[in-house]
C-alpha cells in the first residue's frame, strides 16, 4: 500500500508516552491536512453534532470547496484514542472502495486530532434499521431489496479488505453502528481505529483483544489472535440482524436482571444468534425474518442469508467461509443447502470449557459502556484452544 511511504510532523506532549516523543508519523502522506481553524469554520464552531463514538464526537460540516463532510473529533481527554486515530488514518489513507468510508483528510495540530470523512446522509444501521438512535425509530423503510443491497455491499467491502488490499486488513469491529448509509442506502464500512494489518503469508497477528459484545468472535477473545475469520464471525451476526431487524445485543435490560442466572450474559449478548440456530434446527428459519418485510420479500433468499450467517458464526473457525465465498453464497452462485452447518460459537462456551468451568459474571469481562448502546470490550484472558 502506498500509504506507508510518507510522513507528517506532529508535536504534542500528550502523546509522547504513546509515540516516543516528537517524531515523524508514517503512513498518512496520501491524506490532506486541515488546520483546526479551517475545520472549526467548516463546522460552524462544531455546532452540529451527528454522532458520538467511544473516543469523541462527530459533527457535520462543509468545506470551502462545497463538499459536505463528517468531522470526527478525538476528545482531548482521550489518551487511548490517539492510537486508534493514527491507525484509522494509516489504514484509510491509501484505499478506496465504494463500500468503505472515504477519508478526505485530518488535522494534527497541538492537542487536536481530527478526521474528515465524506458525509453520509442516513447515519448507521444501528440508528436506522435496528432503532438504537435517540428516538429509537427511523422513518426509512428497509424493504427486502434494500437489505439485500446492504448485505452484499458489506460483504464486498470486507472481501476487498481481506483479499485484495496488500497487506490484508482485519477490521476487528464490524457491527451495525459501524455500517453507515449514504442517500441511496448504500453501505459504507466505517471506524477503522481497531483495524490490524496482516503481513504477507501470515494467518494471524496477536494483539490486545478489543471489539464489541454480540459481535466478538469467541476464539479471538480467548486467544488474542486476529484472523480474517474474526471479521467473518461479526459479519455473520450482522447478517442475522439485517434479516431479522433485531439486535443480537440487548443492553436495555435492568442491571439487576442482567445479573440473574436466567438472564445470563449468553442470552443478553447472543439471543438472536441462539434463536436463529434453534429455528434452523427445527426447519423454521422463516420465523426469525423481520415481520415488517412483506412487499418484495423473497423468503427463500432471506433464509439463505440466515444460513450464510450461521455458517459465518460456526464454532470451528476453519469451517467458516472466506468473505468471497460468503458473498458468492449470498448471490446464489454457490449451493449452501448441501453444506453442513455446525453450531454457532458463543464466548461463554469457550470460557466455561477452557478457563474456570463456570460462567463468569458480567463485570469480570471488562465491559465498558458506549454511547451507541453497544459494548466495546478489552479482554486479557490467555488460553489455548484447538478449534482452528
Amino acid at each position: 500500500m502506498s500509504c506507508f511511504c510518507s510522513f507528517i510532523k506532529w508535536k504534542s506532549s500528550r502523546d509522547q508516552d504513546l509515540f516516543d516523543g516528537n517524531r515523524d508519523i508514517e503512513g498518512i502522506g496520501n491524506t490532506a491536512t486541515y488546520s483546526y481553524k479551517e475545520l472549526r469554520k467548516a463546522t460552524s464552531d462544531f455546532s452540529c453534532k451527528i454522532g458520538e463514538g467511544g473516543f469523541g464526537s462527530v459533527y457535520k460540516g462543509r468545506l470551502k470547496d462545497g463538499r459536505d463532510v463528517a468531522v470526527k473529533v478525538l476528545s482531548t481527554e482521550s489518551r487511548q484514542g490517539v492510537k486508534e486515530f493514527f491507525t484509522e488514518v494509516k489504514v484509510l489513507s491509501g484505499i478506496v472502495h465504494e463500500n468503505l468510508v472515504r477519508v478526505y483528510g485530518c488535522c494534527v495540530e497541538g492537542d487536536h486530532r481530527i478526521l474528515v470523512y465524506n458525509y453520509l446522509e442516513n447515519n448507521s444501521l444501528a440508528q436506522t434499521l435496528l432503532g438504537s438512535g435517540s428516538s429509537g425509530q427511523s422513518n426509512i423503510h428497509f424493504n427486502w431489496r434494500t437489505r439485500v443491497k446492504i448485505c452484499l455491499g458489506i460483504a464486498m467491502g470486507l472481501a476487498y479488505l481481506h483479499e485484495e488490499v496488500d497487506p490484508h486488513i482485519v477490521h476487528r469491529d464490524i457491527k451495525a453502528s459501524n455500517i453507515l448509509l449514504d442517500k441511496d442506502l448504500n453501505p459504507k464500512i466505517s471506524d477503522f481505529g481497531l483495524a490490524r494489518l496482516l503481513p504477507p503469508n501470515t494467518t494471524h497477528v496477536s494483539t490486545r483483544v478489543a471489539g464489541t459484545f454480540g459481535y466478538l468472535a469467541p476464539e479471538y477473545a480467548i486467544r488474542g489472535q486476529v484472523t480474517r475469520k474474526s471479521d467473518v464471525y461479526s459479519f455473520g451476526v450482522l447478517l442475522m440482524e439485517i434479516v431479522s431487524g433485531r439486535s443480537n445485543t440487548n443492553m436495555k435490560l435492568p442491571y439487576e436482571e442482567q445479573l440473574l442466572l436466567e438472564k445470563s450474559q449468553e442470552v443478553i449478548h447472543g439471543l438472536l444468534l441462539l434463536q436463529t440456530w434453534s429455528l434452523f434446527q427445527r426447519g423454521e428459519l422463516e420465523k426469525i425474518i423481520d415481520p415488517c418485510l412483506y412487499e418484495d420479500l423473497d423468503k427463500e433468499e432471506a433464509c439463505r442469508f440466515l444460513k450464510v450467517g450461521l455458517l459465518c458464526t460456526q464454532d470451528i473457525t476453519k469451517l467458516r467461509p472466506t468473505m468471497t465465498t460468503a458473498l458468492r453464497m449470498l448471490k446464489g452462485e454457490l449451493d449452501i443447502d448441501s453444506t453442513q452447518i455446525s453450531k454457532p460459537a458463543i464466548i461463554q462456551d469457550f470460557m466455561q470449557v477452557k478457563l474456570t468451568g463456570q460462567r463468569p459474571p458480567i463485570s469480570s469481562l471488562g465491559m465498558a459502556s458506549s454511547s451507541d448502546e453497544s459494548t466495546r470490550v478489552s479482554l486479557t484472558f490467555t488460553a489455548i484452544t484447538d478449534r482452528e
